[in-house]
């Protein structure tokens, strides 16, 4: 991807999709699995200064060059997690968790374990947005290769979590833009 392409992504956007699928204002977001930032560094611009975004991955590498760019742009609340699901926010304190292009490197047992962990972290009718990129049918890699988009839904509804919308739309995958679908879907009980 050329350089400028990234920039308007980082800057304009970025935000306007996840204004699409429903990051507001003031509201505390988890990007799991956050890579270089594509998604925290528009999060945390859309919620900004009373809204915070909390940026975990498990590759330190990557989260020190994150915290580079953070350092550099003076973003101020935006926070990062090492860690694979040291999740070490409180109970039901997250407005929304973006998990983009992670879910096939854990098998179903582990994805179980993240929608758990993902459940405790999650505001009562907050929103838990899914890229559920690689699974059957779409670049198929890892432990999605053989899982529908379909089943990856149900597991998740079979975690508690109640599927209220499927979006279409270009969004950034590694360094390149992707047409893809988005899962979203609401704690409930």
């Amino acid at each position: 991807m050329i350089g400028s392409e990234l920039d308007v992504w980082i800057e304009k956007d970025g935000e306007k999709f996840l204004k699409e699928i429903g990051l507001k204002e003031g509201q505390t977001v988890l990007d799991f699995g956050c890579g270089r930032g594509h998604y925290s560094i528009p999060a945390s611009n859309l919620v900004g200064a009373k809204g915070r975004v909390y940026a975990l991955d498990k590759n330190r590498s990557v989260l020190n060059k994150l915290k580079r760019t953070v350092e550099k742009s003076n973003i101020k609340n935006l926070k990062l997690i090492n860690g694979e699901r040291d999740i070490t926010v409180g109970d039901n304190s997250v407005d929304v968790v973006l998990c983009y292009d992670v879910l096939h490197y854990s098998n179903l047992q582990e994805r179980m374990a993240i929608y758990s962990d993902i459940w405790r972290v999650l505001k009562e009718r907050a929103l838990f947005s899914v890229y559920p990129k690689h699974c059957k049918g779409n670049l198929p890699s890892g432990e999605l290769a053989d899982v529908s988009i379909g089943a990856v839904t149900e597991e998740i509804e079979d975690a508690g979590f109640i599927f209220s919308q499927k979006i279409r739309s270009r969004l950034l995958h590694d360094s390149s833009f992707d047409e893809g679908f988005i899962l979203n879907f609401r704690k409930g009980g």
